[in-house]
């Protein structure tokens, strides 16, 4: 048997980083996924690490552990407000956000 993993692209307001976003599961590419929308894979039990991409910018790495019969459920998107906009030229890290619900 098998885990899941569910990411939701949904944010509170307009996203400034749009287009997208690739999903990146154990440092390789699974999916791809727009706004709005919901994407779920299946894993292996154990541990394991997401990142969202587009282009140089990115969410910074999330570790998780999932057992068999589990869903982990994140929600992600893009820069929402103009500072972290900005910043995330620099930083890239900071162009989109990912978080554990």
């Amino acid at each position: 048997m098998t885990g899941k993993l569910t990411l939701t692209r949904k944010g509170a307001g307009i996203e400034l980083r749009r287009g997208v976003f690739d999903i990146q599961l154990d440092g390789r590419r699974v999916d791809s996924i727009t706004r709005d929308q919901t994407v779920t894979t299946s894993l292996e039990p154990g541990h394991h690490t997401v990142r969202i991409l587009s282009g140089r910018y990115t969410s910074k790495e999330l570790s998780f552990d999932v057992e068999e019969g589990e869903t982990v459920h994140l929600r992600l998107h893009g820069a929402m407000i103009w500072p972290r906009y900005v910043a995330s030229i620099i930083k890239p890290d900071l162009a989109i956000a990912l978080v554990r619900e």
